[in-house]
């Protein structure tokens, strides 16, 4: 993904909940969040890992933890991940994070926590079982920059069970939704590139950066949406588009293949 020199910025630590799947973080105090992520230095351009496992209920977007309420210690993300490397200019990080190849337990996480006390210990995802027989995979995502506008993304997943078992990965990226805010209405793209008919390629214009490329290894299929909130699932109310935030999960755990836009362009 071509990006400024200065910008590579990691934005690892993100508290998800349920609901984040359909909601456009519009607001300008707050970020943008996904697992493994990066963005440029504005956060305009935004980069993540997303995962299904063939179980979970919710594509695995982002990192889930519980808000102060709801935790008897307070606010605390239920996952486990680590950072384990990275230059002091982030020219080059690493991160690992542990995916369980059962469903992910949300409710469960919930309901106990909100059955102890503060006197008691907190619940956490290892306490759940989901990790029994080691079943569950290492996701490694490396990032690495090659030139000022050129940085190299890796991906690598580990089964560390012991059988076979399902895993979709997929990497997205997308525009964060700043014509929501009122000042500025213009909209970045982006679409399939067809000047390189033989690769993988998504192409992404923006009035600030220009055209940005975002260049896949192999023939993986790519499919686009909008990044903006799905009002009719969360409120009842109307969408402006067709194609909304959660249309990859709707695509991918579902089958729905009218929730993405297929003439391949979109901010997501």
């Amino acid at each position: 993904m071509g990006n400024g020199s200065r910008g590579l910025q990691p934005r690892w630590h993100s508290l998800g909940i349920f609901s984040a799947r359909s909601r456009t973080l519009t607001r300008l105090p707050l970020g943008e969040d996904g697992i493994g992520g990066i963005s440029d230095r504005h956060q305009i351009v935004c980069f993540g890992v997303a995962l299904w496992n063939g179980r979970d209920a919710i594509l695995k977007e982002r990192l889930f933890g519980l808000t102060g309420n709801q935790g008897n210690h307070g606010e605390d993300v239920k996952e486990y991940y680590f950072y384990l490397d990275s230059t002091p200019t982030h020219s080059y990080m690493r991160m690992l994070y542990k995916y369980p190849q059962a469903a992910f337990p949300y409710e469960t996480l919930l309901e106990e926590s909100q059955r102890r006390g503060r006197e008691q210990p907190e619940f956490e995802l290892l306490d759940t079982g989901v990790f029994s027989g080691s079943r569950y995979f290492d996701i490694f995502v490396e990032y690495a920059k090659a030139e000022v506008e050129d940085i190299l993304i890796r991906i690598t997943a580990v089964n560390r069970g012991p059988e076979a078992a399902a895993l979709q990965i997929l990497p997205q990226l997308w525009f964060r939704n700043t014509w929501s805010w009122g000042k500025d209405l213009r909209r970045p793209v982006a679409s399939k590139a067809t000047s390189v008919p033989e690769s993988a390629c998504v192409e992404l214009q923006h009035w600030q950066y220009g055209k940005r490329w975002l260049l896949c290894a192999g023939q993986p299929e790519l499919i686009f949406t909008e990044n903006e909130t799905n009002n009719a699932r969360l409120f009842g109310g109307r969408n402006r588009s067709p194609y909304v935030k959660d249309a990859f999960h709707e695509y991918v755990i579902h089958g729905n293949k009218s929730a993405v836009n297929l003439t391949k362009w979109g901010r997501k």
